[in-house]
C-alpha cells in the first residue's frame, strides 16, 4: 500500500487532520479501556479518530481508514487477547507501521491484557490466531505473503516503548497515556513551526500581550496589518502552540469568505463542544446561545480574517461570554473593527535578514545558492519591501532558472514596478503561458473559493491541460487548495488578477464580467465586444434581468455565460454565441433556445427553473456536450433527440413534471453516467436507455411510468437503481441478471407493483429490501430465505398476510416490519423454532393478530429489542414474552382487547411501555416494579384500569394514566424521581397523591392534573 503522507503537504509546516488514530479489537475493549482512553484523549483536547460503527470484516479496510492513519500524527495500537484474529486489525497495523517508516508517525503499542513477548514472537492466542490464518491461507501464495507481513508488523510494533496495562488502575494508565501524547504533540507542533520565519519573534510578543499563564482574566487580541504579511500563518502559529492549554479551542478561517454568520456560529458551537450539530438557524439565536453554552469554558477562540464589524459581535461579542481564562484572537486589515480596550498587534513587515532567508525557502529551498545569485537576491528582497507574500512567490518563480534569466526577471521588475505589490506581483502571471494566464484570470475573477470538483469542470470546458496548468500556477504559489478542497489564492493575488482584466475602463472592452452593475451597463448600452470571454454572475439579485441581442451579438467569443438565482426577465433571449462553452442561466424565460443557437464547442448546459417546453425542435450536433441539468423546468414537455450528443454523460431532469416523454435516441449515448428523472410525475415513455458506462438511474416518484426502460448494453455491477414510488408494474430481469452485488433494494410506494420475481432471490449480497407502501403486493417469493445476508426486511403497508415459510431462515435478519396503517386480513406469523436468531426489531402494528396469532416459542428471539403490536386483537400475550431479557421497547398501543400483561421479571431492560388506549385492561402486573431501565410509561386512555401496585422511577421521565378513569390509587414509587420527569394524570379517578410526590416535587417539572373529579387533596408543598 502506497502512503500519502500528511506530513508531504506542501503548506509551510505540516499538518495533521487527526492527532491520534486508535487502532483496537472491537469486540474486546471498545466498551472497556478503549472507550474510557478515547474518553481521556477527548477530554484533554487531543482530536482522536475512532472508528465508531467499526465492522471488523470484509476482504480489506475502507479507504476511510486507510486516509486516516495516513492523517494521524500518532497510531495508538491497543493489543487485547483477540487482537490477531482479526485480519482488518492485522492490515490496519501493517498500514500504521509503513506510514511510520515513510511519513515520520509516532507508534504507541498499548498490551491490554497480553504479554508484549506473545505479540512480538506470536505466542499464546497470537499464535492460536495464526495457525488459522495459516490454514485458511494455507494454498494462497499471496495470502501466505500477507500473514508474513501482519508477522513483521507485530513484532515490529512489539519492540516500540509502549505501555504494559496488565498490572496498576486503569484510570492511572490511561492517565499517562493522555499526558504522553499532549506532550508530544505539542513538541512536534513546536517543532513544525522552528522553519517558519521569524515566527518566535511574534510567538514570543503574542503570548506577552495574551498573558499566557494567568487564568483570572479575558483577552481579546487583535492581530492587525496590510495583505500578504502573514497574519494568518501567525494566527496558527500561536493557536498550534497554545491550544492544548484550553478546555476548547477553534479556529475560524477565513470568515469573510463566508456569508452565513449563523453557520460560523454552527462551527464555533460544534468544534467548542465537540459535538457537530445545527445548533441555530440564524444570527440572533446564535448570539445568546454562544455564552449561554460556553460562559463557564476556558476557551481559545481565533477569528481569522474579519472585515465586518458583525463577525466579532455576533461570534465573540464580549469577551464575558466564555470563561475565565478564555482568549480570543482574530485577524483583520481593518484596525477600526478591534475594540479600544483590546489589545492590538500591528504586524509589520519583515526585517531584511529574514526576507533574505524567507526569500532563500522558495527559490533555493534547502540549497545554499552560489555567490553570484547572493546580490541578486539581495535585489529581489529589497523590491518586497518585506511582504512574506512577495518573497514567497517570487522565489518560486525564480527557483531553477539559471542566472540570466534571474538579471532578465529582475529588471522586469525593476521597469514594471510602482508602489503598489500588485503591480509587482504581476511579474509572475506575466512569466505564464498564455493558456495558464487565461486560466488563472477565470480563477481569479470568479472561480476563487469554488471547490476543485466543480471549478475543474468550468476549466476543463474551456481549456486542455487543466491539471499540468493548475500544478504550474500551484508552483509558483499564485493558487493552492485549501484544507475542504476549495481553490484559493491569496487576497492580493486575487486582486492583481483583478487588476489585469480591469485595466480596460470601458466594461464591454474587458475579457471577463463579474459584478451584476458592470453587466447591466453593457446590456443597457450595447456595449458589448469581441473581447468578451465570460461573464460570470452567481448571484443575480437587483431587479429585472435583460439580454439586449445587439450587445450579446457583439460577444462572439463569449465562452462562459453564468447566471443564478435571476427571478425577473425583460423580455427574451433572442441571440446566444454559438462560441459558448459553459452555459448556466436559472430561470430562462422562454419556451426553446434561439433556433439559430449552434453551440459545437458547448460541454455544460444547466438551465435550472427554465419557462422551457423544449430545447429546440430538430436534432443538434453537439459533440462537446457533457452535462444537461433541466432540472425544475416544470413546463418542459419532452426531452431533445440525443443522436448528435455522443459524449452526454449527465441528465438531470429532476422535477420536470410535465415531461411526459424521454426521447428513444438516449439509447445512443453510451456515455451516460448519470441519469435522474425523480418527480418527473406525467413521465409515460421512457423506451430505452444505455447503461454501457451507466452507474445512477433514478425514476423515483414517476408515478405514471409503468414500464422500465429497455436495457441497451450490459449494466456496471456497480450501477445504482432507485424506483421508490414510481408506477413501475414489473420489475426488469436485469436488476437480478447484473446486479448480484447490490446491498439495497428500496421498492418502498410503489403502489402498482404486483409481485416480485423469485430471481430476486438471487442476490446473494442484499442486506436491505423494502416492498413498504407496495398496495397490491400480496406475496413475497418463497425462496426469501435463500437472502443469506438480508438484514432488513420491510414489507409494512402491503397486501401480505402470510410470509414464506422459508423466511424463518434469513440468519441475519435485524429488523422485520409486516406493520399497516390500518386493519389488514389476518395476519400468520410464522413459526419461529431455530430461526431469527439476530433478530432485534419485530413490527407487526394493525396485522389483526388474534390469540394464538403469536408464536409461544417468540421467546427463542433473544436479540429482541423492540416489539410493535399496537392496534391488534389478541387478548392475551404468549407467556414467551415474558422471557425477551434484551426487549428495550414493548409498544401495545390501540390493542382494545388485551386483558392481561406479561410478568416483567424477565425483562430487566425494558424502557418503554406503551399501553395507550388498552380499553380493556385492568390490571398491570405487579412485577414492573422490578424494571429500573423504563424511561417511558404510558397508560393513558386505559379506561377499565383499576389495579397498577407499583413504579420503579430510578430512570422513569414519562409517566401517563391520564383518562385512566377507574384508577383510583397512584402506583407505589419503587427508587427515588428524577429531576426532569413528567407524570400526566388529566382526567384520572385517582383520589390521593402519594407522599413520594411531595417528598420529590421540586425535581418534577411538570404535573398534569386537570380534570381529576375525584382528587381529594394536594400535597402540604406547592409543586415547584
Amino acid at each position: 500500500m502506497a502512503s500519502s503522507c500528511a506530513s508531504e503537504s506542501t503548506s509551510q509546516f505540516p499538518r495533521w487532520n487527526y492527532k491520534v488514530f486508535l487502532s483496537f479489537r472491537g469486540e474486546d475493549t471498545r466498551r472497556t479501556f478503549t472507550g474510557h482512553l478515547f474518553k481521556g484523549l477527548e477530554n484533554s483536547g487531543i482530536f482522536t479518530f475512532q472508528d465508531d460503527k467499526r465492522l471488523e470484516h470484509g476482504a480489506s479496510i475502507s479507504d476511510e481508514l486507510l486516509k486516516a492513519i495516513e492523517q494521524s500524527q500518532v497510531a495508538l495500537v491497543v493489543f487485547s487477547k483477540n487482537y490477531a484474529t482479526s485480519r482488518w486489525c492485522l492490515d490496519e497495523l501493517v498500514k500504521i507501521m509503513e506510514c511510520k517508516d515513510q511519513c515520520g508517525q509516532t507508534v504507541i503499542p498499548v498490551f491490554y491484557g497480553v504479554d508484549p513477548s506473545h505479540v512480538r514472537k506470536q505466542r499464546e492466542s497470537f499464535a492460536e490466531a495464526f495457525d488459522r490464518h495459516e490454514t485458511s491461507y494455507k494454498d494462497d501464495d499471496e495470502g501466505m505473503e500477507k500473514l508474513q507481513r501482519w508477522r513483521n508488523a507485530l513484532t515490529a510494533a512489539a519492540n516500540l516503548k509502549g505501555y504494559d496495562v496488565r498490572d496498576g488502575i486503569e484510570a492511572e494508565n490511561i492517565q499517562q497515556i493522555v499526558d504522553q501524547i499532549s506532550k508530544l504533540c505539542n513538541s512536534a507542533t513546536l517543532s513544525s513551526l522552528s522553519d517558519v520565519v521569524g515566527i518566535d519573534t511574534h510567538l514570543e510578543k503574542l503570548k506577552s500581550l495574551l498573558k499566557v499563564g494567568i487564568n483570572d482574566v479575558r483577552i481579546i487580541l487583535g492581530i492587525w496589518g496590510m495583505g500578504g504579511l502573514g497574519k494568518t500563518t501567525i494566527a496558527r502559529a500561536i493557536f498550534d502552540t497554545l491550544s492544548h492549554q484550553f478546555e476548547a479551542a477553534c479556529f475560524l478561517a477565513d470568515i469573510k469568505e463566508n456569508e452565513k454568520l449563523h453557520s460560523l456560529q454552527n462551527t464555533l458551537l460544534s468544534e467548542l463542544l465537540r459535538k457537530k450539530d445545527d445548533y441555530v438557524n440564524n444570527k440572533l439565536d446564535g448570539k445568546h446561545m454562544i455564552p449561554d453554552k460556553l460562559c463557564s469554558k476556558k476557551v481559545l477562540i481565533v477569528l481569522d480574517d474579519i472585515d465586518h464589524k458583525d463577525h466579532l459581535d455576533y461570534l465573540a461579542g464580549d469577551i464575558g461570554w466564555f470563561g475565565n481564562g478564555s482568549r480570543i484572537v482574530v485577524t483583520t486589515r481593518d484596525k477600526h473593527l478591534i475594540g479600544k480596550d483590546d489589545a492590538i498587534y500591528e504586524v509589520s513587515a519583515l526585517p531584511d535578514h529574514e526576507s533574505i532567508q524567507l526569500f532563500y525557502q522558495h527559490a533555493f529551498k534547502r540549497e545554499v545558492p552560489d555567490e553570484c545569485f547572493k546580490e541578486l537576491s539581495l535585489k529581489v528582497v529589497n523590491y518586497a519591501k518585506g511582504l512574506p507574500l512577495a518573497l514567497k512567490v517570487w522565489g518560486s518563480l525564480l527557483h531553477n532558472l539559471r542566472l540570466t534569466e534571474w538579471k532578465s526577471a529582475i529588471e522586469h521588475m525593476k521597469s514594471n514596478s510602482n508602489s503598489g505589490i500588485v503591480d509587482k506581483l504581476k511579474i509572475s502571471y506575466d512569466g505564464l503561458e498564455p493558456k495558464q494566464q487565461e486560466m488563472f484570470l477565470d480563477i481569479a475573477c470568479f472561480l476563487r473559493g469554488k471547490y476543485k470538483d466543480y471549478a475543474m469542470q468550468i476549466l476543463e470546458s474551456c481549456h486542455s491541460g487543466v491539471e499540468y496548468g493548475l500544478r504550474v500556477l500551484i508552483d509558483k504559489s499564485l493558487v493552492f487548495f485549501s484544507e475542504k478542497c476549495q481553490i484559493q489564492m491569496h487576497d492580493l493575488i486575487q486582486e492583481m488578477g483583478k487588476y489585469i482584466v480591469n485595466l480596460q475602463k470601458n466594461p464591454g472592452e474587458r475579457s471577463r464580467l463579474w459584478l451584476v452593475k458592470d453587466f447591466k451597463e453593457v446590456i443597457n448600452n450595447n456595449t458589448g465586444t469581441m473581447a468578451m470571454e465570460a461573464i460570470f454572475l452567481p448571484y443575480f439579485n437587483s431587479g429585472i434581468l435583460r439580454f439586449s441581442k445587439k450587445a450579446m451579438k457583439n460577444m462572439k467569443r463569449l465562452r462562459i455565460l453564468n447566471i443564478e438565482r435571476s427571478l425577473t426577465y425583460d423580455g427574451s433571449i433572442e441571440y446566444l454565441p454559438n462560441n459558448l462553452r459553459w452555459f448556466v442561466l436559472y430561470g430562462h424565460p422562454c419556451e426553446s433556445l434561439p433556433s439559430t443557437f449552434e453551440p459545437k464547442m458547448l460541454v455544460h448546459l444547466e438551465l435550472w427553473g427554465s419557462s422551457l417546453h423544449y430545447l429546440w425542435m430538430e436534432t443538434k450536433h453537439l459533440p462537446s456536450l457533457r452535462r444537461i441539468d433541466l432540472s425544475s423546468s416544470r413546463s418542459l414537455m419532452r426531452t431533445p433527440d440525443f443522436t448528435g450528443m455522443p459524449n452526454l454523460e449527465y441528465l438531470n431532469m429532476l422535477y420536470c413534471s410535465n415531461l411526459e416523454e424521454v426521447h428513444h435516441s438516449l439509447r445512443c449515448c453510451n456515455k451516460l453516467i448519470r441519469l435522474n428523472l425523480n418527480y418527473c410525475k406525467s413521465l409515460k415513455r421512457f423506451p430505452c436507455v444505455n447503461v454501457e458506462s451507466l452507474e445512477y438511474l433514478s425514476l423515483e416518484y414517476c408515478s405514471r411510468l409503468e414500464k422500465f426502460p429497455e436495457i441497451h448494453g450490459r449494466m456496471k455491477p456497480e450501477i445504482q437503481i432507485h424506483m421508490k414510488h414510481s408506477g413501475i408494474r414489473e420489475l426488469p430481469s436485469s436488476i437480478t441478471q447484473y446486479q448480484t452485488h447490490i446491498t439495497k433494494l428500496d421498492l418502498s410506494g410503489m403502489e402498482k407493483l404486483v409481485a416480485l420475481p423469485s430471481s430476486i432471490c438471487r442476490l446473494k449480497s442484499l442486506v436491505s429490501l423494502s416492498v413498504s407502501g407496495c398496495v397490491k403486493l400480496e406475496s413475497l417469493p418463497e425462496e426469501i430465505g435463500d437472502l443469506e445476508n438480508l438484514e432488513e426486511l420491510d414489507a409494512s403497508c402491503t397486501l401480505i398476510s402470510r410470509p414464506p415459510s422459508s423466511i424463518v431462515r434469513l440468519s441475519k435478519l435485524k429488523i422485520f416490519d409486516f406493520g399497516s396503517s390500518k386493519d389488514r386480513v389476518l395476519f400468520e406469523f410464522p413459526p419461529v423454532a431455530e430461526g431469527f436468531r439476530s433478530l432485534e426489531t419485530l413490527s407487526l402494528r394493525n396485522c389483526n393478530l388474534i390469540d394464538g396469532g403469536l408464536p409461544e416459542e417468540i421467546a427463542s428471539l433473544s436479540s429482541l429489542k423492540k416489539l410493535y403490536l399496537s392496534g391488534n386483537n389478541f387478548e392475551h400475550l404468549p407467556r414467551g414474552i415474558a422471557q425477551l431479557g434484551a426487549l428495550r421497547i414493548l409498544d401495545l398501543r390501540n390493542c382494545k382487547r388485551l386483558t392481561q400483561l406479561p410478568e416483567f421479571t424477565g425483562m430487566p431492560n425494558l424502557e418503554y411501555l406503551d399501553l395507550e388506549g388498552c380499553s380493556y385492561l385492568e390490571e398491570v402486573h405487579h412485577s414492573l416494579g422490578c424494571c429500573k431501565k423504563l424511561i417511558r410509561l404510558n397508560l393513558s386512555f386505559c379506561s377499565r384500569l383499576i389495579r397498577f401496585p407499583c413504579v420503579n422511577v430510578e430512570s422513569l421521565k414519562y409517566l401517563n394514566v391520564g383518562e385512566c378513569s377507574r384508577l383510583g390509587k397512584f402506583p407505589e414509587i419503587h427508587g427515588r424521581l428524577k429531576p426532569e420527569i413528567q407524570i400526566h394524570m388529566k382526567r384520572s379517578g385517582i383520589r390521593e397523591l402519594p407522599s413520594s410526590i411531595s417528598r420529590y416535587q421540586t425535581h418534577i417539572t411538570e404535573l398534569d392534573l386537570r380534570s381529576m373529579d375525584n382528587l381529594l387533596d394536594l400535597p402540604s408543598r406547592s409543586v415547584g
